[in-house]
């Protein structure tokens, strides 16, 4: 055996599970799983995107989309960083049972906000609360170049303690002279003091971090305030909006995609859907979705956000016509092929599916 011979990369796909390899409280409600892959494999993905995971919960299983925090230039794991809110049922489920050595089914990587998609010299990110992962994903992609990069990052939390994955960040801007982080907090923490910036994000703070925002590429993610405060910001301040991109799982700010464009789905008329690979099939208002057709005759189809925006529900059509309104969750080439989103798509009379 030629002991120098080099092993053959093998890539994680969606078809196995992950298993959980590792778990790290990073703040109040915060918490980052590492996974691996039972075989080996390594994970390529672009940094930005994000990860559907299958919830094993009690009621059945739900499906939730995670930004990827972890960098593809260390592809032996991959991690997210999840927050649980109050009401969080699934995320506290992982709170509560994910444990080392557990297996998840997984869907994707998905998503096209990344900076491979929109390359530029410099760079300002701009995210609140948990936010900030695929921001930490990209920056770590960037430091790991070995090219010392240009970026502004700015991230909004309550309190200093709540700031998500800080000590990374500040780890590698202590390495690197372009990493220029910029916390802002709403309120201090009892017997700490805090030299930061305190308040709302607004202009003149963005003058300040940024005096060059103008020649930045802009990624903002977090919650729908917060991002339409940024844009309103930007929008201002006279900052082209072609070089500003988002992320969030909530209806985005555009005008979403419509395809087909010369049919309209209308309440008054049936339509059939066929689920080919289960055998089943509904009839339903062609205002209904093929998510709701699917769940009303007990077929679950994986599904994350709901909106057209994380391709989860991804699913072959292979006969009929849809009018799928969708805000970038499938790209023209999967459409071309015969995909559609099951959760935005309403059939127009018979519809056949794979699923």
């Amino acid at each position: 055996m030629n002991v120098l011979a080099k092993p053959k990369l093998v890539f994680w796909s969606d078809v196995e599970e992950l298993e959980c390899a590792s778990r790290l409280p990073e703040a109040p409600n915060v918490m980052t799983f590492c996974f691996r892959s039972p075989a080996g494999a390594l994970f390529s993905f672009e940094p930005g995107q994000f990860l559907t995971l299958e919830l094993p919960l009690p009621g059945g299983p739900v499906y939730r989309t995670y930004t990827i925090s972890s960098s593809p230039s260390r592809p032996t794991s991959l991690t997210i960083a999840v927050k649980a809110q109050p009401n969080s049922v699934a995320t506290r489920w992982m709170f509560d049972n994910l444990r080392k050595g557990m297996r998840l089914r997984a869907i994707g990587p998905g998503g096209r906000f990344s900076i491979m998609q929109h390359p530029a010299d410099k760079y300002l990110f701009i995210s609140a609360g948990s936010g900030i992962t695929p921001m930490v994903s990209m920056t770590t992609y960037l430091y790991d170049s070995g090219i010392d990069p240009d970026i502004v990052f700015v991230n909004c939390a309550r309190r200093p303690s709540e700031i998500i994955l800080r000590d990374r960040m500040e780890l590698m801007a202590s390495r690197v002279t372009g990493i220029d982080l910029k916390w802002v907090v709403e309120q201090t923490d009892p017997y700490r003091p805090w030299t930061g910036y305190r308040g709302m994000f607004n202009q003149l703070m963005l003058g300040l971090m940024a005096p060059d925002y103008l020649e930045r590429e802009v990624f903002c993610c977090g919650p729908e305030p917060f991002m339409r405060a940024v844009r309103e910001a930007l929008g201002g301040l006279g900052y082209n909006m072609d070089r500003y991109h988002q992320e969030s799982f909530n209806a985005p700010p555009h005008e979403a995609e419509v395809v087909p464009q010369d049919v309209v789905p209308d309440e008054q008329k049936h339509a059939e859907i066929v689920f080919g690979m289960s055998g089943l099939a509904a009839k339903c208002a062609e205002t209904d979705t093929v998510l709701a057709a699917a769940r009303s005759v007990g077929l679950v189809i994986p599904s994350g956000c709901n909106m057209g925006i994380c391709g989860t529900c991804k699913v072959l059509k292979t006969e009929g016509q849809v009018h799928m309104v969708h805000n970038g969750g499938i790209t023209d080439e999967d459409i071309e092929e015969g995909f559609i989103l099951a959760c935005c798509s309403n059939p127009i009379g018979r519809v056949a599916v794979d699923a």
